[in-house]
């Protein structure tokens, strides 16, 4: 345990909604607002405030249009939110392998 730095822990992905979100769009590699929100179980506005961190992070772009007349808002995972959300993981995965029991 001497040797992990608990700074290498991403604080922009750390929280459980951003988490949510990285990992969704990891996977999908792009989602529209509202499959994300229902996928995640959060309110417009609580989807939106963690969006518009990760955005300010470079992790996630908003591509805002229409479906015939309805908004629509395509969310993507940018190529350096791809590396940081594998860092994140990398860091997460060292501190397991450091508290594994028989190590």
């Amino acid at each position: 345990m001497d040797n992990f730095d608990i700074g290498q822990i991403d604080d922009v992905i750390h929280g459980r909604v951003r988490l949510g979100i990285m990992a969704y769009l990891s996977s999908a590699g792009m989602a529209d607002f509202t499959a994300l929100r229902t996928h995640l179980g959060v309110t417009d506005g609580n989807l939106s405030t963690h969006l518009r961190k990760l955005e300010d992070a470079g992790y996630v772009v908003q591509d805002k249009g229409f479906a015939g007349r309805r908004p629509l808002t395509r969310l993507i995972l940018t190529d350096s939110g791809r590396s940081a959300f594998i860092a994140y993981l990398d860091a997460i995965r060292r501190l397991v392998d450091q508290n594994a029991p028989g190590d």
